[in-house]
Protein backbone atom coordinates (compact mmCIF):
# COMPACT_ATOMS: atom_id res chain seq x y z
CA UNK A 1 0.00 0.00 0.00
CA UNK A 2 1.71 2.93 -1.48
CA UNK A 3 2.24 6.37 1.02
CA UNK A 4 0.04 8.65 -0.68
CA UNK A 5 0.48 12.07 2.44
CA UNK A 6 3.77 13.99 1.55
CA UNK A 7 4.69 14.43 4.86
CA UNK A 8 4.41 10.92 6.22
CA UNK A 9 6.62 10.03 2.48
CA UNK A 10 8.96 12.36 3.78
CA UNK A 11 9.05 10.94 7.42
CA UNK A 12 9.81 7.08 6.03
CA UNK A 13 12.34 7.93 3.31
CA UNK A 14 14.48 9.66 6.13
CA UNK A 15 13.89 6.60 8.31
CA UNK A 16 15.00 3.90 5.23
CA UNK A 17 17.30 5.96 3.70
CA UNK A 18 19.59 8.15 6.16
CA UNK A 19 21.98 5.72 8.33
CA UNK A 20 25.19 4.67 8.06
CA UNK A 21 26.62 1.34 6.77
CA UNK A 22 29.92 -0.15 8.43
CA UNK A 23 32.11 -1.21 5.69
CA UNK A 24 33.40 -4.60 7.50
CA UNK A 25 30.19 -5.74 9.13
CA UNK A 26 27.50 -4.30 7.14
CA UNK A 27 25.49 -3.45 10.37
CA UNK A 28 22.98 -0.81 10.30
CA UNK A 29 23.71 2.72 12.17
CA UNK A 30 22.37 6.06 13.37
CA UNK A 31 23.33 8.73 10.78
CA UNK A 32 24.82 10.31 14.25
CA UNK A 33 26.84 7.36 14.99
CA UNK A 34 30.98 7.33 14.70
CA UNK A 35 31.80 3.76 14.87
CA UNK A 36 29.96 0.64 14.64
CA UNK A 37 27.58 -0.42 17.12
CA UNK A 38 28.31 -4.14 16.81
CA UNK A 39 31.89 -4.39 15.82
CA UNK A 40 33.22 -0.57 17.04
CA UNK A 41 34.55 -0.16 13.65
CA UNK A 42 35.24 3.23 12.93
CA UNK A 43 34.83 2.08 8.84
CA UNK A 44 31.59 3.69 8.35
CA UNK A 45 29.63 4.97 5.02
CA UNK A 46 26.07 6.49 4.25
CA UNK A 47 23.83 4.13 2.76
CA UNK A 48 23.54 4.74 -0.65
CA UNK A 49 20.35 6.35 -1.83
CA UNK A 50 18.12 7.92 -4.33
CA UNK A 51 14.84 9.25 -3.89
CA UNK A 52 12.12 8.85 -6.80
CA UNK A 53 9.53 11.02 -6.65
Amino acid sequence: MPIRDAALLQIAQRRRLLVKICRECGARNAPTAEKCRKCRSYNLRWKRREIKR
